[in-house]
Protein backbone atom coordinates (compact mmCIF):
# COMPACT_ATOMS: atom_id res chain seq x y z
CA UNK A 1 0.00 0.00 0.00
CA UNK A 2 1.61 3.53 -0.84
CA UNK A 3 -1.35 5.61 0.67
CA UNK A 4 -4.67 5.80 2.31
CA UNK A 5 -7.02 8.83 1.97
CA UNK A 6 -10.22 9.67 3.50
CA UNK A 7 -13.12 10.26 0.93
CA UNK A 8 -14.47 12.53 2.85
CA UNK A 9 -17.33 14.42 2.34
CA UNK A 10 -18.29 10.83 1.43
CA UNK A 11 -18.43 7.69 3.30
CA UNK A 12 -17.91 4.04 2.31
CA UNK A 13 -16.71 3.74 -1.13
CA UNK A 14 -18.70 1.43 -3.85
CA UNK A 15 -17.30 2.00 -6.84
CA UNK A 16 -14.29 3.08 -8.19
CA UNK A 17 -12.97 4.16 -11.36
CA UNK A 18 -9.96 6.48 -13.05
CA UNK A 19 -8.73 8.91 -15.76
CA UNK A 20 -5.69 7.97 -16.15
CA UNK A 21 -4.28 11.03 -18.27
CA UNK A 22 -5.23 13.40 -15.56
CA UNK A 23 -4.59 11.56 -12.34
CA UNK A 24 -8.35 11.83 -11.48
CA UNK A 25 -10.13 8.86 -9.25
CA UNK A 26 -14.17 8.91 -9.38
CA UNK A 27 -15.29 7.32 -6.13
CA UNK A 28 -18.99 6.42 -5.90
CA UNK A 29 -19.70 7.31 -2.04
CA UNK A 30 -22.90 5.26 -0.64
CA UNK A 31 -24.09 9.01 1.07
CA UNK A 32 -25.33 9.55 -2.57
CA UNK A 33 -22.01 11.84 -3.94
CA UNK A 34 -19.49 10.38 -6.92
CA UNK A 35 -16.37 12.27 -5.90
CA UNK A 36 -13.42 13.41 -8.26
CA UNK A 37 -10.17 12.64 -6.18
CA UNK A 38 -6.88 13.49 -7.21
CA UNK A 39 -4.84 9.97 -7.37
CA UNK A 40 -1.52 12.23 -6.72
CA UNK A 41 -2.87 13.84 -2.96
CA UNK A 42 -5.50 12.10 -2.13
CA UNK A 43 -7.43 15.46 -2.30
CA UNK A 44 -11.74 15.53 -3.43
CA UNK A 45 -11.55 18.26 -5.90
CA UNK A 46 -15.09 17.98 -7.49
CA UNK A 47 -18.18 16.45 -6.03
CA UNK A 48 -21.82 15.49 -7.58
CA UNK A 49 -24.79 14.51 -6.31
CA UNK A 50 -25.86 10.71 -7.23
CA UNK A 51 -28.67 8.09 -6.58
CA UNK A 52 -29.01 5.78 -3.64
CA UNK A 53 -27.25 2.76 -3.12
CA UNK A 54 -24.25 3.20 -5.68
CA UNK A 55 -22.75 -0.22 -6.74
CA UNK A 56 -20.58 0.31 -10.16
CA UNK A 57 -18.79 3.26 -11.07
CA UNK A 58 -17.11 3.71 -14.48
CA UNK A 59 -15.08 6.77 -16.35
CA UNK A 60 -14.94 6.75 -20.60
CA UNK A 61 -12.03 8.35 -21.52
CA UNK A 62 -13.43 8.78 -24.86
CA UNK A 63 -16.06 11.10 -23.43
CA UNK A 64 -14.99 12.32 -20.71
CA UNK A 65 -17.98 10.31 -18.81
CA UNK A 66 -17.83 9.37 -15.04
CA UNK A 67 -20.53 7.35 -14.68
CA UNK A 68 -22.57 5.47 -11.11
CA UNK A 69 -25.01 3.24 -11.25
CA UNK A 70 -27.79 2.69 -8.30
CA UNK A 71 -29.73 0.32 -6.69
CA UNK A 72 -32.93 3.44 -6.45
CA UNK A 73 -33.16 2.97 -10.27
CA UNK A 74 -31.05 5.68 -11.10
CA UNK A 75 -27.70 6.26 -13.37
CA UNK A 76 -26.02 9.89 -13.08
CA UNK A 77 -23.69 10.42 -15.86
CA UNK A 78 -21.17 13.26 -14.90
CA UNK A 79 -18.98 15.13 -17.10
CA UNK A 80 -15.23 15.92 -16.64
CA UNK A 81 -15.56 19.40 -17.59
CA UNK A 82 -11.77 20.33 -16.25
CA UNK A 83 -9.42 18.33 -13.56
CA UNK A 84 -10.71 19.93 -11.10
CA UNK A 85 -14.54 20.23 -12.42
CA UNK A 86 -17.22 17.34 -12.20
CA UNK A 87 -20.60 18.14 -13.89
CA UNK A 88 -24.40 16.05 -13.85
CA UNK A 89 -24.89 15.66 -17.54
CA UNK A 90 -27.78 13.44 -17.02
CA UNK A 91 -29.76 11.49 -14.29
CA UNK A 92 -30.77 8.33 -16.13
CA UNK A 93 -34.15 6.54 -14.93
CA UNK A 94 -33.02 3.23 -15.37
CA UNK A 95 -35.29 -0.26 -12.90
CA UNK A 96 -35.38 -0.41 -9.26
CA UNK A 97 -31.98 -2.64 -8.58
CA UNK A 98 -30.08 -2.10 -11.72
CA UNK A 99 -27.06 -1.25 -9.83
CA UNK A 100 -24.60 -3.77 -11.65
CA UNK A 101 -22.89 -2.43 -14.70
CA UNK A 102 -20.36 -2.30 -17.48
CA UNK A 103 -19.02 -0.01 -20.07
CA UNK A 104 -17.47 -0.91 -23.41
CA UNK A 105 -15.32 1.84 -24.14
CA UNK A 106 -15.80 1.51 -27.97
CA UNK A 107 -18.89 2.17 -28.27
CA UNK A 108 -19.50 3.91 -25.26
CA UNK A 109 -22.88 2.08 -24.30
CA UNK A 110 -23.77 1.14 -20.97
CA UNK A 111 -25.25 -2.15 -19.43
CA UNK A 112 -27.17 -2.40 -16.49
CA UNK A 113 -27.99 -6.05 -15.40
CA UNK A 114 -31.73 -5.37 -13.79
CA UNK A 115 -34.85 -7.86 -12.70
CA UNK A 116 -38.46 -7.33 -11.75
CA UNK A 117 -38.72 -7.86 -7.91
CA UNK A 118 -41.76 -9.44 -5.83
CA UNK A 119 -43.19 -7.19 -3.01
CA UNK A 120 -42.09 -7.71 0.61
CA UNK A 121 -45.16 -9.00 2.65
CA UNK A 122 -46.69 -6.55 4.94
CA UNK A 123 -45.51 -8.03 7.99
CA UNK A 124 -41.75 -8.51 6.58
CA UNK A 125 -39.17 -5.92 8.80
CA UNK A 126 -39.20 -2.16 7.35
CA UNK A 127 -35.13 -2.68 5.85
CA UNK A 128 -36.40 -6.35 4.27
CA UNK A 129 -35.08 -6.67 0.71
CA UNK A 130 -37.48 -7.67 -2.16
CA UNK A 131 -37.14 -10.51 -3.66
CA UNK A 132 -36.03 -10.91 -7.20
CA UNK A 133 -38.42 -13.11 -9.85
CA UNK A 134 -36.97 -16.44 -11.00
CA UNK A 135 -36.37 -16.17 -14.97
CA UNK A 136 -37.34 -12.07 -14.49
CA UNK A 137 -33.53 -11.14 -15.41
CA UNK A 138 -33.34 -8.27 -18.84
CA UNK A 139 -30.44 -6.09 -19.81
CA UNK A 140 -30.92 -2.31 -20.07
CA UNK A 141 -28.71 -0.98 -23.02
CA UNK A 142 -27.89 2.65 -22.84
CA UNK A 143 -25.73 5.10 -25.34
CA UNK A 144 -24.65 8.49 -26.72
CA UNK A 145 -27.56 10.13 -28.62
Amino acid sequence: MVANWPIAPGTTAAGLAIDLKTHRLFIGARNNLMLMMDSTNGKVVSQVPIGAGVDATWFDSGTGYAISSCGDGTTTVGHEDSPDKLTVIQTLKTARGARTMALDPTTHRIYLAAAKYQEPPADAPANARPQMIPGSLYLLVYGLA
